[in-house]
């Protein structure tokens, strides 16, 4: 009796045991693969209800949506052999499980293999280009390159590659200081060059500008030779007409600026004779003093006879 009451439960909770273990369900975002000792059986794209072997059959499920694959980044050499850190990011989806898991196995064998393959693409293509077609238009040539050998490539793998870019390409540390010291040390001598270009201009302006002003005073000095020559010459024909026309006052003039010369030049004591002619002028003063005193005298005479 015990053991007709046991035996029909063991057997229920076995058939439940089987209904859970053979069912599976497929969501509308992901495949499944049902893999039977190994051997890929049967694939199921739709979404629903399923059943399989317990023990026997395997599922492995596969997104249908697209994965995001981001791998370390890591230096490559261009084609003017300068180094750079290239990282990637590129975005893929599971076209043919069965063809993925033939392939490759699991999605991060997957991604390890699609990263292998971007990894050579990547490199291969920089190897053809300088450093300065990265900061071009030239640069979404070299990324659609890689796009296209990228899909190419894993389309046998099963992977629909949907993008592939370059995030970033940046100098390495110690890169980046190298050519931080080359610009700086080039940056040094545009700028000794820019100096010694403006002491050189200098020095052409400042001759310039010398032999300018050598040129205008030799004209100056000329033309004030000139200038003092016809001043010396007028003065010389005035004085002719004055000594012509009152030659009493022209030497009793000429005398004063001798006694000026002559008297400031002297020292305070002057000894001269009693009797010089130097002294006649100082002596009988101008010539209208001389023709006053010397009047009387002429008239004298004539006032006799009356």
């Amino acid at each position: 009796m015990r053991y007709g009451k046991i035996l029909p439960l063991l057997f229920l909770g076995l058939g439940i045991w089987g209904v859970a273990a053979s069912a599976y369900t497929v969501q509308q975002s992901e495949t499944a693969l049902v893999v039977r000792l190994g051997k890929p059986l049967t694939q199921r794209n739709d979404p629903g209800l399923y059943f399989k072997i317990p023990m026997v059959d395997t599922l492995i499920f596969f997104e249908k949506r697209l994965i995001s694959l981001e791998p370390p980044s890591e230096q490559v050499i261009l084609g003017d052999q300068k180094r750079i850190e290239a990282g990637t990011y590129t975005r893929f989806r599971i076209s043919d499980p069965l063809t993925f898991y033939q392939a490759v196995g699991t999605v991060e064998q997957g991604q390890m293999r699609l990263a292998e393959i971007i990894s050579s693409a990547v490199r291969r293509e920089l190897g053809r280009v300088k450093l300065i077609d990265l900061l071009t238009q030239k640069r979404e040539t070299v990324i659609d390159s890689v796009r296209t050998e990228v899909t190419d490539q894993s389309r046998a793998l099963g992977i629909e590659v949907v993008d592939v870019r370059i995030l970033r390409a940046d100098l390495p540390k110690e890169t980046s200081a190298a050519i931080y010291d080359r610009m700086k040390s080039e940056r040094q001598r545009e700028a000794k060059e820019l100096r010694a270009q403006g002491f050189e201009w200098a020095q052409e302006i400042q001759a310039k500008a010398d032999k300018e002003r050598t040129v205008i005073l030799a004209e100056a000095q000329e033309r004030a030779k000139v200038i003092h020559g016809e001043a010396d010459a007028t003065a010389s024909t005035l004085m002719g007409d004055a000594h012509d026309g009152d030659r009493a006052f022209y030497a009793y003039y000429r005398a004063l600026q001798t006694y000026g010369q002559t008297l400031s030049e002297a020292s305070p004591i002057l000894l001269l004779s009693t009797t010089p002619d130097f002294l006649q002028t100082l002596k009988n003063g101008p010539p209208v003093v001389q023709m006053q005193a010397k009047a009387p005298t002429a008239a004298t005479p004539n006032a006799v006879p009356n």
